[in-house]
């Protein structure tokens, strides 16, 4: 199954970090405050919205960072993904 995003949204794969603490300490991901990094899977074709054509900016690959609250969570076969609005992207990471 694939999912293909509407208008403006984007599919993000949310990114997992480990963190070591100085002491040599792994701290898994779930005991960190989220990163908000996301990998973009798939992206709509854009929308036009009273009279304004949005285009899409970011594209397959790229990596992103994310607004705290955004999105809605999609879990298919096993996996989570999120599903937010183009807006709610705050910044192309490079």
């Amino acid at each position: 199954m694939k999912i293909r995003p509407l208008g403006a949204r984007v599919l993000l794969k949310e990114i997992e970090s480990e963190e070591t603490t100085k002491s040599g300490i792994v701290l898994p991901s779930s005991a960190q405050e989220k990163p908000y990094i996301g990998e973009v899977l798939e992206v709509g074709p854009g929308e036009v919205n009273e009279g304004k054509e949005i285009k899409m900016v970011v594209k397959k690959g790229d990596r992103v960072l994310y607004s705290k609250y955004a999105g809605t969570e999609v879990k298919l076969e096993d996996q989570k993904y999120l599903l937010v609005k183009q807006s709610d992207i705050l910044a192309i990471i490079e």
